[in-house]
């Protein structure tokens, strides 16, 4: 069961990743310098790559957060919630920040990867404590 727990609070962050990404689309690939075709999409964008390599890290980050809360005994949804956007707000979004500061990288690229960090942790921290 621990397995599918994984495997289910990893596909919610990548559901919510490409919701996400959707909506800031063209303001992100502005922020993130990302090279565009004629019709304004990446011109990579037809490369399986980045979405393969994202539905794995999903499934790393999934798999050590379910890992953490079994040994803090993180069980309930409450616990879930707020360990989940701890690790998100506390762990992932100021070592994004201090990466793009020394990249110099647009505030807006900050703000838009920085929050799916948040939001994407949160999202796994409750689907864990829900099984």
């Amino acid at each position: 069961m621990e397995y599918v727990a994984v495997i289910v609070a990893a596909a919610g962050a990548y559901a919510f990743g490409a919701l996400w990404y959707m909506i800031n689309a063209k303001v992100w690939v502005e922020a993130a310098g990302v090279e565009t075709d004629e019709n304004g999409t990446p011109a990579n964008g037809s490369s399986p790559s980045p979405y393969i390599l994202s539905a794995i890290c999903m499934i790393l980050v999934a798999g050590m957060m379910r890992h953490m809360f079994s040994m803090a005994e993180i069980d309930t949804v409450n616990k879930g919630f707020t360990a989940g956007l701890g690790i998100g707000a506390f762990l992932a979004l100021p070592w994004i920040l201090t990466n793009y500061a020394y990249a110099m990288r647009p505030r807006m690229l900050s703000v838009i990867d920085g929050a799916y960090a948040v939001i994407g942790c949160t999202i796994i921290g409750i689907i864990l404590a829900l099984f």
